[in-house]
């Protein structure tokens, strides 16, 4: 007991202590920062004046060149006045713009600018006309106590799942085009893209799918990529067509490779 009673009033005792301390601040703040730096800015910061002056800076640095000064529009790009915030966070946000090249429709890829710029782009081309905005936190949670997820597959297989798959996997379209996987893909980025309609996609504005209707798609997504593959590999998920395609090409395979081996003894 006497030793034990020296070691706590031993000097490094106290340093010790003290660094502890430091750590579990630290980590406390730098998981309250990344809380905060995953949650979506408010409408005011989209009305900021400084944040459009801002926004405005980078867009004639990065996007003038094809979208023209003032976002009207030129040979390389189409006008964006009018397309809102919304538009600007998705295409961005996805780093499907800056395009890469030109093609069919531009292809998602890792993004070249941080929160805070997509932020601001998105505030000056939506100071530049209206359009759809951010979507509010309460429509992007899909544990809210109203979601229904039952009505939030059926919303997404009538009107989704022609496109994405009923897995929601993607798949093509013509002309080199295709709808991608929703997998992975933000509730934030999901709800945009309903109501802005990029490349191929067509608008669910309010008047088709309400906020709430958006949030019950969105919840049933997030339930259906948590769930995984409990029976192994998904083949695509396709169902029996490719699970049979599957066990035809993999049994005739290894038939003809038994007959191969066979014939060999023989010779």
């Amino acid at each position: 007991m006497k030793a034990l009673s020296q070691n706590r009033r031993h000097p490094m005792v106290g340093v010790a202590l003290l660094l502890l301390g430091l750590l579990l601040t630290g980590g406390l703040y730098s998981l309250a920062s990344n809380i905060n730096s995953a949650s979506a800015y408010s409408q005011a910061d989209y009305t900021s004046a400084d944040n459009i002056a801002d926004g405005e800076a980078l867009f004639n640095a990065n996007c003038a060149s094809c979208h023209g000064i003032g976002a009207t529009g030129g040979p390389a790009g189409p006008s964006l006045i009018g397309v809102g915030a919304a538009s600007v966070d998705f295409q961005v946000g996805t780093g499907r713009m800056p395009l890469q090249m030109s093609g069919p429709q531009g292809a998602q890829k890792p993004v070249q600018f941080g929160e805070e710029q997509t932020m601001q782009l998105a505030a000056y081309v939506h100071s530049l006309g209206t359009g759809p905005t951010v979507p509010e936190e309460e429509y992007l949670d899909a544990d809210h106590a109203d979601v229904n997820l039952a009505r939030g597959g059926d919303l997404f297989r009538v009107n989704c799942a022609m496109c994405h798959s009923a897995s929601a996997g993607g798949g093509a379209l013509t002309r080199g085009k295709y709808a991608p996987s929703l997998h992975g893909v933000s509730e934030q980025h999901i709800y945009e893209a309903m109501v802005t309609g990029p490349q191929n996609m067509p608008v669910f504005s309010d008047t088709n799918l309400t906020p709430e209707d958006k949030r019950d798609v969105i919840a049933y997504l997030k339930e259906f990529e948590s769930q995984g593959h409990p029976g192994g590999a998904s083949l695509g998920s396709l169902g029996p067509v490719a699970e049979g395609l599957f066990v035809w090409t993999a049994g005739l395979a290894l038939i003809i490779g038994f007959m191969v081996w066979i014939t060999s003894r023989s010779n």
